[in-house]
């Protein structure tokens, strides 16, 4: 161990540059120099010769005062999707059951303490924000994410609700550790999650959890409703039934799965 508490191996360029690339978002989809120096932490000098090795090998373009990432760091994002069987498992299965109860569902995995969807089937865009593959959202405020934590080591959950920024997404959203716990506790013996209008204005949705061969819960599966169609009651008892039987579908596609592909996911 370093004195600054890295690895010997660590190689901290390398976390700088990935820093780089993820200071790019959909609320910052082009930067200045000097607004990914201030993002990321870095010098002006330090954030240009990142930027500019960014631009050589092709991930970032520029004119000359904004940058901004190029389609080429999609190539970073599939290589990870297409060493992983869970998608393609789970994509005709999501098809299927959008076709039943005409609602949008997803599959997500935990990526420290985000959500990441792997696996989308929308309806109709329900949300003010664009959701396709890639897409991350906060776990605690999320009914995927809350399934992924309430299966997680009670402490290895709360090592990472400690590290999130619990905002208050809006006037419903449950954002103390105290209340979280419990609501972890909760999801976890009755086996889904219902999140009501907390991540965002109008939105509800269900989850369930989805295990792997061994039995580890590596994603979850929601469907996602707009608050005008659906009550939580109405969700519970019509949606919910549906939702149950397409995890357990997936699970039962992903135990005869071609051994020699992964599921172990990010974050698991």
């Amino acid at each position: 161990m370093t004195e600054h508490g890295r690895e010997a191996h660590f190689v901290q360029s390398l976390e700088r540059g990935l820093a780089v690339i993820r200071a790019f978002d959909a609320q910052h989809p082009e930067l200045t120099l000097s607004e990914v120096a201030r993002i990321c932490d870095l010098t002006r000098a330090a954030a240009r010769r990142f930027l500019l090795t960014l631009v050589d090998l092709g991930y970032v373009r520029t004119d000359g005062r904004m940058f901004s990432l190029t389609p080429r760091v999609l190539e970073l994002g599939y290589a990870y999707l297409s060493s992983i069987s869970l998608p393609e498992v789970a994509e005709p299965h999501l098809e299927r059951l959008v076709a039943q109860v005409h609602e949008s569902s997803s599959v997500c995995v935990l990526d420290g303490d985000s959500i990441v969807y792997v696996s989308r089937v929308p309806t109709s865009r329900i949300m003010t924000v664009s959701i396709n593959v890639g897409t991350r959202f906060p776990a605690y405020a999320t009914s995927v994410g809350r399934v992924l934590l309430a299966h997680l080591p009670e402490e290895e959950a709360i090592i990472r609700l400690e590290r999130s920024r619990l905002d208050r997404l809006t006037g419903r959203t449950v954002h103390t550790m105290a209340a979280l716990r419990a609501e972890l506790y909760r999801v976890r013996a009755q086996g889904y999650a219902i999140v009501d209008q907390e991540l965002e204005e109008g939105l509800r949705s269900v989850a369930a959890p989805i295990r792997d061969r061994a039995g580890t819960v590596v994603a979850a599966v929601n469907i996602s409703v707009h608050a005008s169609r659906n009550t939580v009651e109405s969700i519970r008892r019509e949606l919910l039934p549906h939702l149950l039987a397409t995890a357990a579908k997936i699970e039962a596609d992903l135990r005869i799965a071609a051994p020699g592909r992964a599921t172990r996911l990010p974050g698991a």
